[in-house]
């Protein structure tokens, strides 16, 4: 009887708890969202409009990211296979491409060892690009008109599962993935080495976008 009694009594207590925090919400709110939002002036529309079409890519564009200098732009797509393709087109390669975004000129076509190229970044400087898609791989390319970048490519980061997104982490030095293997990592570019493994997620790290600090400490994944 007297658990019984504890077990009413404690009931009771929440449900007067319960009572005291809707009564003190209630006098802290100055407004309902409706009468407030009457008040606020309306977003105005974007008038957005089309300024360049960039044309080159033959499958879905999957990814792309704009250079710091705001007129160059690295893009990465996944290939398109016609119908009828036999095995061999299985082999393709996927392509990534460096765009000058005001003269629609394609910079660099760099071919890769994965028909989805899921992910694209450009770094900081300027000086490099870096993707990465179903070969769980995220590869570094120097963009130098001399010479092939394919020559000088670095691999830098291994997942167990595909990449999905990627991201230079302030500098030309560090690179942040996120994966299909649920865990975001922080990679030294110089020796592709882990800096920190990230771990929560339950399922795939399908973006990830770093504060504008200049720190470069916090991010965010999803």
């Amino acid at each position: 009887m007297d658990a019984e009694k504890n077990d009413e009594d404690l009931a009771q207590e929440v449900d007067g708890l319960k009572r005291k925090l809707e009564d003190e919400r209630c006098r802290l709110n100055d407004g309902n969202l409706v009468v407030i939002s009457h008040n606020v002036d309306p977003i105005p529309t974007v008038n957005a409009r089309v300024r360049r079409v960039l044309k080159g890519h033959q499958g879905k564009v999957l990814s792309l990211a704009w250079g710091t200098d705001k007129r160059h732009i690295v893009s990465s797509s996944q290939v398109s296979f016609p119908m009828g393709f036999i095995i061999r087109h299985l082999l393709k390669d996927g392509k990534i491409l460096v765009w000058d975004a005001f003269t629609m000129n394609k910079e660099f076509v760099i071919s890769m060892p994965t028909t989805w190229v899921m992910a694209c970044a450009y770094s900081p400087s300027g000086n490099y690009v870096a993707c990465g898609g179903l070969d769980n791989k995220c590869t570094v390319y120097p963009l130098t008109p001399e010479e092939d970048p394919v020559l000088k490519k670095k691999l830098v980061a291994t997942h167990m599962s595909y990449l999905a997104c990627c991201q230079f982490n302030i500098s030309d030095h560090q690179l942040l993935t996120g994966s299909g293997d649920s865990t975001c990592v922080l990679w030294d570019i110089e020796s592709a080495q882990i800096i920190q493994s990230f771990h929560g997620h339950s399922g795939d790290v399908l973006s990830i976008s770093l504060s504008p600090s200049e720190s470069g400490r916090v991010f965010v994944s999803a």
